[in-house]
């Protein structure tokens, strides 16, 4: 599919990616469903709630599968992330998370578009700034504690979560660092989206000493040759704002947005 148009974008999003359920199941990843609502456990440091659709839910039913994930969470005494699409109905479902005990993290933009545009971009790195595939866990850490320089907390289940994807199905992800002499300066990783048309990006994060430089481009491109090697079609990425300028001047059309609502007991 090569159609730019958003709306055709986001029904493909909806349709291919959503729910947003781990494929292979990391070990002591579980799915439990409840409704039209999937609770994903074990995945990250906090519990996953994730659907395609609500399937028209309003009113007091609505509040009562909110409820039911309160009170599972509660009894866990874990937190738990609810991730609100901007196009999710009914339209005033964020409130009801609000008045349920959800808080509203920072919001990201969806952007979705062709690989092929992505992988034929021929980006230059900096002089002495070198790309590499990586799967070890003594880069994992190195990641994450780039990661904990550039946004100032903990990163750490970083390294437990990817290795565990990578044990699961080493084909499914590739995970990618840009590195200047010994030192991690940037990291990307791409899913490839199984039975779907989409690979996904995440990651992007930069040293703030190595932004502007053509660096985050390079690690867009990289992965994109990569998705296109596995005959992806479609890439998505749930961007901030700094990266959203940068893919939308590489083709990419914002869609939708998303924003956690955690819940903490």
């Amino acid at each position: 599919m090569t159609d730019l148009d958003a709306r055709t974008l986001r029904d493909a999003y909806d349709n291919q990616i959503r729910p947003e359920i781990p494929d292979p199941m990391p070990a002591g990843v579980t799915v439990e469903r409840d409704g039209p609502l999937y609770r994903v456990l074990g995945l990250d440091q906090r519990g996953f709630l994730t659907y395609r659709t609500l399937e028209g839910l309003d009113g007091a039913e609505l509040d009562a599968l909110i409820a039911r994930q309160v009170a599972f969470f509660r009894t866990r005494g874990d937190a738990v992330e609810w991730k609100l699409a901007g196009h999710d109905e009914p339209a005033d479902l964020a409130e009801r998370l609000r008045a349920a005990g959800f808080v509203p993290e920072d919001q990201e933009t969806v952007v979705i578009g062709p690989v092929a545009a992505l992988a034929a971009a021929v980006p230059v790195l900096p002089e002495g700034v070198r790309l590499r595939e990586v799967t070890s866990r003594a880069d994992l850490e190195r990641i994450a504690a780039m990661e904990k320089e550039v946004w100032h907390d903990d990163r750490s289940h970083l390294v437990a979560g990817l290795a565990r994807e990578i044990e699961a199905d080493p084909q499914s992800i590739t995970i990618v660092v840009a590195e200047a002499g010994d030192t991690v300066v940037s990291a990307g990783w791409v899913r490839y989206q199984r039975g779907t048309g989409f690979a996904s990006f995440w990651g992007g994060s930069t040293l703030p000493q190595w932004r502007q430089k053509g660096i985050y481009r390079a690690l867009v491109a990289y992965r994109a040759r990569l998705a296109q090697q596995r005959g992806k079609a479609l890439v998505q990425v749930d961007c901030s704002p700094d990266s959203r300028p940068i893919l939308e001047r590489l083709g990419l059309v914002a869609v939708t947005t998303t924003t956690p609502y955690v819940y903490t007991p």
